[in-house]
């Protein structure tokens, strides 16, 4: 009905947006002041605990991307996100292979590095990966971008048919099972990627909940050496108490947003259906009252919930 799932080169995918050379500059710019940033809380509060630091951090962060979005306003040039993704990954990587390696065993090495690089394959796959474009040109592309039709199950129960076609504004395409669009990944997600998308959530959260293992053992061990007062030890300690701080806040709302997309999949929802749903004639339910008289507004009710089982069956096997 569409073009088989495919992986398109990013040169002739029509989602990927060209970023300039200075955008990419500004990515790696962006990095290091957010990693610089961070290494200053333990620097300037060294005796402050783990707890206070983290949401001192959180705070932080909002403050480097307050101030990199008046960057973008007054200088006109904006920062490659997928770029910024890929730099920080890197990043963090560097910071483990020539600081914190030394202190961790070789088996736990082996499988932060296997981790890493599933990460990095996987970020690729997602970027490069075709969500569900229907183009004019696709067979079917009428059926797709027109309303849901009906069908109606053995028990009686109304469910549409098929999803139509989602419009995201930033691909400039109909989307097939369109959730949302992730700057992060520079893609949209969709029909054909949204399975990897979830699994490379978990992916992230759990190298980034790794990293932060491992730097504890670093720290831990770094406490003991660091009574002799030496600067490189000093240092390199901040250095890894603030990516560690950067990365436990990665994972505190990527297991967040984890979970609402696996409360989705169960529910046969997508965030934009949940979000805009006022938009979509197919979740609106006008409300009889006992008089007869319509209510004021419609109700939500959700047209693809087949129950649980049956909803992950066709989010898992939905191409």
């Amino acid at each position: 009905m569409v073009e088989s799932d495919e992986e398109l080169p990013l040169h002739q995918n029509p989602k990927w947006k060209k970023h300039s050379v200075t955008s990419y500059l500004v990515s790696l710019v962006s990095v290091f002041v957010t990693q610089f940033a961070f290494t200053l809380l333990p620097l300037f509060l060294p005796t402050a605990s783990f707890l206070t630091l983290l949401p001192l951090s959180a705070v932080l962060l909002l403050v480097v991307v307050g101030f990199g979005r008046i960057c973008k306003r007054v200088a006109g040039v904006r920062a490659s996100a997928p770029a910024f993704v890929f730099l920080t990954i890197f990043f963090i990587w560097t910071v483990y292979l020539s600081v914190i390696r030394r202190a961790i065993s070789s088996l736990v090495d082996i499988v932060y590095n296997i981790e890493m690089i599933i990460v990095i394959i996987g970020l690729y796959r997602i970027m490069s990966l075709d969500p569900g474009f229907v183009t004019h040109n696709s067979s079917g592309h009428d059926l797709f971008v027109q309303s849901p039709l009906a069908e109606v199950d053995s028990q009686g129960k109304v469910f549409a048919a098929h999803r139509s076609a989602k419009y995201c504004k930033y691909c400039k395409n109909y989307v097939l099972g369109f959730d949302h669009h992730c700057p992060a990944f520079g893609n949209c997600i969709g029909q054909r990627n949204h399975v990897l998308f979830i699994v490379l959530l978990v992916g992230f959260v759990l190298s980034e909940a790794s990293y932060v293992g491992c730097a504890s053992q670093f720290t831990a061990k770094s406490q003991t050496l660091n009574e002799d007062g030496r600067e490189e030890i000093k240092t390199s300690r901040n250095l890894v108490i603030g990516t560690m701080l950067f990365c436990l806040i990665q994972v505190l709302w990527q297991v967040v947003f984890i979970l609402w997309h696996v409360y989705c999949a169960c529910s046969n929802i997508k965030t934009d259906e949940w979000i805009n749903w006022e938009k979509y004639p197919e979740f609106k339910e006008k409300v009889i009252s006992h008089a007869g008289q319509e209510h004021s507004g419609p109700q939500f009710t959700n047209p693809y919930d087949k129950g649980i089982v049956m909803n992950l069956k066709e989010f898992l096997i939905a191409k």
